[in-house]
């Protein structure tokens, strides 16, 4: 199993009332947390694209940022968590046209997530007189597959679609390396995870909330990739899930970090703008908040496999569930309303006592795939 985190601009209000520089100074901390994830053996950042999100996620242009990184970091591979390749949102030629010139900023390391979007706040902002979220299926389906053609066709053959069109044209740069960056969709639903599974793409899984979702997730990813019909020149054979992760010398000091974190806020933000997804019982509709999360519900959710957090070697036992339940990447989101300093140290740590008793292969997982596909 391989480790990542993932980053996306928050920007909480008790923040803001105290620095007037918030918001600088949370992106700038974002991007040191991906270069010290890279020093410390971490495999893969992901980097979200928002729009509208107030607090909860600032990171707008995540190409931007993902530049920046490349430049910045020497290892770790850079993912978009996501690029949204809705024409309406971002013109398809222009998707692919800054994920190969990331490809070759990063020297090959990029990694190209794509999704529709879980939130009608955010994305029928960009379709006026739309109220369906379903609708965006229908464009991305009809999208997904130029990419590859795009990237590899020496002219790009063009396309007429209901949603967007495009005459002939070389669309550059080519991707750097062999073949092309590999393909993942940020998918929730089992139907999702299939459907990802049958085009060759690995899946994001941002709504995966604990071990045993592993269950489902599998059933509808694992079942379905063997008969894969790539839309690019390889299948991602590749499930990423996500949860929080604090680790502190003692478990009583994680404990106190993850309660004094505002954990509570963040979570409740989520359900505010991501309507798409299934609300758990207990959630109350913002603006009211879930309650204040207390070293006691810390504790819960722990034993219940809602958080990663303690000392290392807690850490890595519940990390090795995660491995066991069959997750190919596991990827930190990390609690930033938590000081600076303490995150620095669960990377850290993470990345001294953790990640070399799991992660044993020098090489990328998506790096073996690409190569494979171009022969090398």
């Amino acid at each position: 199993m391989e480790f990542g985190i993932f980053v996306q601009g928050y920007v909480p209000a008790s923040r803001s009332r105290t620095d007037p520089a918030a918001e600088h100074h949370a992106l700038m901390e974002e991007a040191e947390y991906v270069v010290q994830a890279d020093r410390s053996g971490f495999k893969y950042a992901w980097v979200t694209e928002h729009h509208f999100l107030e607090e909860y996620s600032h990171l707008s242009a995540n190409d931007v940022f993902l530049g920046y990184l490349a430049h910045a970091t020497d290892h770790i591979h850079l993912g978009s968590g996501i690029f949204n390749p809705l024409p309406q949102v971002n013109h398809p030629v222009k998707v692919a046209e800054k994920a190969a010139m990331l490809d070759h900023l990063s020297g090959g390391r990029f990694e190209f997530g794509t999704g529709r979007g879980a939130g009608s706040h955010e994305i029928l902002a960009f379709l006026p007189g739309t109220t369906d979220m379903n609708a965006t299926r229908e464009i991305w389906e009809e999208t997904i597959a130029e990419f590859p053609k795009m990237w590899c066709q020496e002219e790009y053959e063009g396309f007429r679609g209901k949603h967007w069109s495009l005459p002939p044209r070389k669309v550059l740069p080519k991707p750097y390396g062999p073949s092309h960056p590999a393909m993942w969709y940020a998918a929730g639903s089992p139907s999702s995870y299939a459907m990802a599974a049958r085009k060759g793409l690995g899946v994001l899984g941002f709504s995966v909330q604990k071990v045993s979702d592993m269950e489902w997730v599998l059933d509808s990813y694992k079942s379905v990739i063997g008969e894969a019909e790539p839309v690019g020149g390889f299948v991602n054979d590749n499930v990423m899930v996500t949860s929080t992760a604090i680790c502190a010398e003692t478990h009583q000091k994680a404990v106190e970090i993850a309660a004094s974190g505002g954990l509570n806020r963040l979570q409740s933000l989520l359900f505010r703008y991501h309507d798409t997804f299934p609300r758990p019982e207990g959630i109350p509709e913002w603006p009211e908040l879930l309650p204040e999360y207390t070293e006691d519900i810390i504790e819960l959710l722990i034993a219940e496999e809602l958080m990663i957090c303690g000392d290392p070697d807690e850490v890595l036992r519940q990390c090795e569930r995660w491995e066991r339940a069959g997750a190919d990447q596991l990827v930190f989101g990390l609690p930033v309303g938590i000081p600076y300093e303490d995150t620095i140290t669960t990377l850290q740590l993470i990345g001294e006592h953790v990640i070399p008793k799991i992660d044993t292969d020098p090489v990328h997982r998506t790096t073996r795939f690409r190569r494979a596909a171009a022969g090398a």
